[in-house]
């Protein structure tokens, strides 16, 4: 099996769950036993400062709890892109990666350019996103950093869709409703 780790997993027109419709997935981990990753289009109305004072002053003022999936909704996940890439827990795409498990200080961390809160994650168990991709409920599209801490988050499904041309543009171009086009 190829690892799709650090790739983007778009939802498809056919995949109508509410909980992944018309999202995008940053997979942050693929293997044999499975696979999880964050959902990056989905925003909360509540502020880190908030729900995890301890991590605000990660990500700054005012900034919001981002819905990374149906898993585990109370667990926190923070995505970060690191200056000094080899102190994050696990690294997904070029210097961006997860907040190590257990950080006592964040000086720990080192300086980080940007950093994203999100409560909880998307998960399969082994095989499930390999029947999932059979299905074409998703398309596997390469990410950028600028997809992880996008600022129009309602956009970004049909932002990644277009800059990928060809079918996945006009795919974009979809209402949300076909059925009353």
């Amino acid at each position: 099996m190829r690892s799709l780790r650090g790739q983007l997993l778009v939802a498809g027109p056919a995949l109508d769950d509410p909980n992944f419709r018309r999202t995008v997935v940053l997979l942050g981990e693929h293997g044999d036993d499975g696979a999880m990753g964050v959902v990056l289009n989905r925003i909360s109305s509540i502020t880190v400062a908030d729900a995890v004072p301890p991590v605000a002053a990660l990500v700054g003022d005012g900034a919001f709890v981002h819905v990374g999936g149906p898993v585990q909704p109370q667990a926190v996940v923070v995505l970060a892109d690191f200056v000094e890439p080899e102190r994050a827990g696990a690294l997904v795409l070029d210097t961006i990666g997860f907040l190590p498990g257990d950080v006592d200080d964040e000086l720990e961390l080192g300086e980080l350019r940007n950093a994203r809160v999100f409560a909880g994650y998307a998960g399969w168990g082994a095989g499930q996103l390999e029947e999932e991709l059979e299905e074409q409920s998703w398309v596997v599209l390469p990410a950028r950093a600028s997809d992880v801490f996008t600022t129009a988050p309602d956009t970004l499904w049909a932002e990644v869709l277009r800059r990928n041309g060809g079918g996945l543009a006009v795919l974009a171009l979809l209402p949300d409703d076909p059925h009353v086009n």
